[in-house]
C-alpha cells in the first residue's frame, strides 16, 4: 500500500462519510428529522467536505489524473514545467490506494507514453514512452534504437534550440523517430557517452526510454516496469509554467501527446 495524495484522499472520504452518514442513523434511531441550524459544527464540514473529497478520489482515480513534469527526461515532448493529464482506464480499471486491477480494458502500446511508479522506489511517479514490449528483442548501438531486429529509422531535424529550464539541451541534434509506426521527436548529444545493451522484454513488463536520451534515469540503468506498476497513459498538455521562459507558456497549452 502507497500512502500517496489517493490514500488520503480515501481516508478523508472514509473519515467524513461516516462522520456525516453516522450522524444521520443517530437522528433516525431517535426519531428526529435532519436540520441544518441543529448540526454539530463538525458533521457540518462532514457534509460539506464529504462529495468534493469523494468525486476528486473517484475521477483521480478512474478518469484522469494531473501530473506535472519536473525534469527534461522526455524532451523535446515534454518540458520542464507542462502539467499533463494522464487517462487512468485505458491500462485497466485499479482500485485506488492497493491499485489492484478489477477491470482489463487496454493493453499498453509500443510508443506510449505512460506514468509509472518507479520500481525502486513506488511512491515515485515516473513518465517515459514505452519502447519494448513483453517478448520484445531491445538493441541499442551507436545511439541507433533497434526493435525485434528492425532498425528505427530517424530524420535529423538538425540542432535543437532548448528554452527556459530546458535551455541547457541546446546544442543537442533533434530527430524523428519512426518507432513502429509512432513518430515522435528525441534528443540526442552525439557527445555523450552511449549506453550499449541487448534486451529482451519478460512477461507482464515494459521497456521505457526517455525522448532525452542522453539525459534520461530509464530502463536502461535500473530495468524492467512491471505491469502492477502501471498508472495510466499520458494523453493532454493543460499547462506549462516555467519561470525561466515568462511564466505561462501559452504555446503548450491543449498540446495531445503522441
Amino acid at each position: 500500500m502507497d500512502y500517496d495524495f489517493s490514500f488520503y484522499l480515501f481516508v478523508a472520504t472514509i473519515i467524513t462519510g461516516v462522520i456525516w452518514g453516522g450522524y444521520l442513523l443517530l437522528l433516525k434511531s431517535k426519531g428526529e428529522t435532519f436540520s441544518e441550524e441543529n448540526e454539530p459544527f463538525f458533521v457540518e464540514y462532514a457534509r460539506s467536505f464529504f462529495p468534493i473529497v469523494l468525486i476528486v478520489l473517484l475521477l483521480r482515480s478512474f478518469i484522469a489524473e494531473p501530473f506535472r513534469i519536473p525534469s527534461g527526461s522526455m524532451m523535446p515532448t515534454l518540458l520542464v514545467g507542462d502539467f499533463i493529464l494522464v487517462n487512468k482506464f485505458t491500462y485497466g480499471i485499479r482500485l485506488p490506494v492497493i491499485n489492484k486491477k478489477i477491470l482489463e480494458i487496454n493493453k499498453p502500446e509500443r510508443g506510449d507514453i505512460f506514468v509509472f511508479r518507479y520500481p525502486k522506489d513506488p511512491k515515485v511517479d515516473y513518465i517515459k514512452r514505452i519502447i519494448g514490449l513483453p517478448g520484445d528483442k531491445i538493441e541499442y548501438h551507436n545511439k541507433r534504437l533497434t526493435v525485434n531486429g528492425q532498425d528505427i529509422k530517424e530524420i535529423s531535424l538538425g540542432t535543437y534550440h532548448g528554452v527556459g529550464q530546458g535551455e541547457d539541451m541546446t546544442g543537442a541534434e533533434e530527430f524523428i523517430e519512426n518507432l513502429t509506426g509512432i513518430e515522435h521527436s528525441i534528443l540526442i548529444r552525439n557527445d555523450s557517452p552511449t549506453v550499449e545493451f541487448v534486451y529482451e522484454v519478460p512477461a507482464g513488463s515494459y521497456f521505457a526510454m526517455g525522448d532525452n536520451r542522453d539525459n534520461s534515469n530509464d530502463s536502461r540503468y535500473w530495468g524492467f516496469v512491471p505491469e502492477a506498476n502501471l498508472v495510466g497513459k499520458a494523453f493532454f498538455i493543460w499547462m506549462n509554467w516555467d519561470l525561466e521562459n515568462k511564466g505561462i507558456g501559452f504555446s503548450r497549452i491543449g498540446t495531445i501527446l503522441k
